[in-house]
């Protein structure tokens, strides 16, 4: 939904629940008011988390063994390099006027 389509309805909500005293046949405007006001809560809670989850940096894990002709042993084992890399995007650069 986005950020602002939640703002909408938040906004469009608040209106009817609190600023609106039309009264229709089997329908309370108050009510429908509330309940779009708790979706564009829920719509910007669920934005909000799908974008801080974006931002996670990727993990790239490898393993390599070790580059020497004979392999390295330790406790009758061959020993294995690790390497865990972290990926971060820079930030862009400023906006130019």
């Amino acid at each position: 939904m986005g950020i602002g389509g939640s703002i909408f309805l938040l906004a469009l909500g608040a209106i009817l629940a609190f600023a609106v005293n039309a009264e229709i046949s089997g329908l309370d405007i108050n009510v429908v008011g509330y309940v779009l006001m708790l979706a564009g809560l829920i719509g910007l809670i669920v934005t909000i988390w799908f974008w801080n989850s974006r931002r996670r940096p990727a993990v790239v894990r490898t393993q390599r063994p070790v580059v020497s002709g004979d392999p390295a042993y330790r406790d009758g084992e061959v020993v294995e390099e690790y390497h865990e890399t972290t990926r971060r995007q820079p930030p862009p650069p400023p906006y130019a006027t």
